[in-house]
């Protein structure tokens, strides 16, 4: 079953983040990860939640999704994220069909 990672991002730099985004995003592909949602508008319909950009990559498992976090090609990423941007990240299990 599928399982998503989702991040609530806040850009603290330009340039910085096209690195992250290069290295974040060969590191998904090589663990069989694809992005659903990906910056976009972000429209609040109820409470009081103000979310920056948000991503959404979906794994073809939990388990992947895990090794895919503590990967070293993720691992690169994360070597200029604090640099790029500050973020809310969660892992979230997707439904039995």
């Amino acid at each position: 079953m599928p399982a998503y990672v989702i991040s609530d991002v806040t850009i603290r730099d330009e340039e910085t983040i096209e690195i992250y985004r290069a290295r974040a995003a060969a590191s998904i592909a090589a663990h069989g990860g694809r992005y659903l949602v990906r910056g976009g508008e972000v429209e609040t319909l109820e409470g009081n939640w103000k979310p920056g950009p948000l991503i959404v990559v979906e794994f073809p498992d939990i388990e992947t999704a895990r090794r895919w976090y503590r990967s070293d090609e993720y691992a690169a990423a994360l070597e200029v994220r604090d640099a790029a941007l500050s973020r809310n990240l969660i892992l979230v299990d997707g439904i039995k069909v």
